[in-house]
């Protein structure tokens, strides 16, 4: 059960990134006003949010989450959260640990702290399926140990014990564990399974596969922006201290390229390459589904034609090679600290 269309004064962190640039619009859309606190190292304005950008009920703060004194202005009013800043994949974190952990760990209880002085009333965190490492069993449910192979995954549990730790009566907690996010968006990322083959589909007319038979979850943009949209609505009973896993398709990546091939065209090459890197894992995401009636409903095959879309359009300039497309080589090039 929902509540009847609520409106939220909401701070998106990282509301400039990938995931940002769908959500934005349709959280104004929706009727909520939308505070984003980013450092736009990807764009910004209308390269983020088309025509949105001169919405009434947008503000945007250009600052570092580190900052605690931008963090407190940028939750001036907002009496929701949803925390999406990070520095959001492995080989990004690894470039510079101590970064990762500067954003990803260290300033999280600050910013939650500061979210409850302000009278923020709901926090919706968003985390990872990579927290639970690799498992043996068929499906990856909630109740399964966490066992984070990486830093960056690592921090990203660590953050949930301490919304946990954080959570008190008249301050609703919800953690997100998304699968991988697919598909076209304003603030694109190349660097992610379904993307990353579909660019060299059309690009190249050629797929390389590094292993293929790991299974890799994987969740529409248009799906896990629709279920940050829900989460504002849900009654606070359900889904107060609450972990869900986020998830659509599991599938290997052998056979994700497959399905590229089949939306691009079968005269896409596909080469398979051995690989050591053989994580694999089958996110369950019924529990979303029993206890909050949430069903994704794009498919890979929809995020695939969406980009084939976009790059048909001229909305994809020099995949390949432009940095904004990959969140290391923007991070190495503006060497951030």
């Amino acid at each position: 059960m929902t509540e009847s269309n609520k409106s939220w004064n909401v701070l998106v962190t990282g509301g400039a990134g990938y995931v940002g640039s769908n959500l934005i619009p349709k959280l104004l859309d929706a009727g909520h006003a939308v505070t984003v606190l980013d450092l736009f190292l990807y764009g910004e304005g209308e390269d983020v949010y088309g025509d949105y950008t001169a919405h009434k009920a947008l503000r945007q703060v250009k600052g570092d989450l580190r900052n605690i004194e931008t963090v407190r202005d940028a939750l001036s009013g907002c009496d929701a959260v949803i925390h999406l800043a990070c520095i959001s994949n492995d080989p990004s974190y690894d470039l510079d640990p101590e970064l990762g952990k500067s954003i990803n760990f260290d300033a999280f209880r600050p910013l939650v702290q500061a979210a409850k002085a302000e009278g923020v009333k709901r926090f919706v965190y968003a985390s990872s399926s990579s927290v639970y490492g690799i498992k043996d069993e068929p499906e990856v449910t909630e109740d399964l140990a966490l066992e984070p192979l990486t830093d960056y995954s690592k921090f990203k549990a660590m953050c949930e014990e301490v919304l946990e730790e954080e959570r008190e009566p008249g301050f609703v907690t919800l953690t997100i564990r998304p699968s991988t996010v697919c598909g076209y968006a304003r603030r694109l990322r190349l660097d992610l399974t379904v993307n990353i083959l579909t660019a060299h589909a059309v690009e190249n007319g050629k797929i390389t596969v590094f292993g293929g038979t790991q299974k890799r979850p994987n969740l529409h943009i248009d799906d896990m922006t629709d279920l940050y949209l829900e989460c504002l609505q849900y009654e606070d009973q359900m889904i107060d201290g609450k972990i869900y896993n986020a998830g659509y398709e599991n599938h290997t990546v052998g056979d994700i390229a497959k399905m590229v091939r089949d939306v691009v065209g079968d005269e896409v090459e596909i080469v398979t390459t051995p690989s050591d890197d053989l994580r694999s894992y089958h996110v369950s995401s019924e529990k979303m589904k029993n206890e909050l009636g949430f069903v994704p409903t794009h498919t890979i095959a929809d995020a695939v034609q969406d980009l084939m879309a976009a790059f048909k359009a001229g909305k994809i300039s020099d995949p390949m090679s432009n940095e904004n497309y990959y969140n290391i080589k923007t991070m190495q090039d503006l060497g951030m600290k």
